[in-house]
């Protein structure tokens, strides 16, 4: 979570890994695109900045946050994605509507990762207001695209060392 004690875009290089011949989807929301536009520009430049290949960076849209769940199942789905980020906002407003989407999608999206054994990453923000949420895309807190990006990379390293590690006991 971000606060004035931890900036979204800060993080260790623990479990990093090379990335070059990775593959990547992510599955960005339309609703609220002056926060998604910055958030798929975080994540997407911090896949290159640790060398992933632009071309191998996959990037599809979905209308909003709610359907980031089954816009991740369809690119998981194949073989050669490696892993999915799924990046979108909702904002708190005066309704429980909030409340049924932000729990529908971060089930959602755990139940694709599951499913398909591969990273799937919930890159979603949650705020308040406006406000916030351009402090988590870009401001003053850093972006929720890096952090879900990096997020991505780190449990590829995990996926990586455990098959390693596992793999030389049978």
């Amino acid at each position: 979570m971000a606060s004035n004690l931890k900036n979204l875009s800060d993080y260790s290089s623990k479990n990093l890994i090379a990335i070059q011949e990775k593959k990547f989807a992510i599955v960005v929301a339309e609703w609220n695109e002056e926060v998604t536009g910055k958030l798929l520009e975080g994540a997407f430049q911090t896949l290159v900045k640790h060398q992933a290949n632009p071309a191998n960076i996959f990037v599809e849209t979905v209308p909003g946050s709610f359907e980031l769940s089954l816009g991740a199942q369809w690119m998981a789905q194949y073989d050669y994605i490696d892993a999915v980020i799924c990046l979108g906002c909702v904002i708190q407003g005066e309704t429980r509507h909030f409340d049924f989407i932000c729990e529908a999608v971060a089930k959602g999206i755990t139940e694709v990762s599951l499913k398909y054994s591969k990273p799937v990453v919930f890159g979603v923000l949650t705020p308040d207001n406006q406000a916030q949420a351009l402090d988590r895309a870009g401001g003053k807190y850093g972006n929720k695209g890096d952090e879900a990006a990096i997020t991505a990379i780190k449990m590829l390293g995990l996926q990586h060392t455990l098959s390693s590690s596992y793999s030389i006991r049978s």
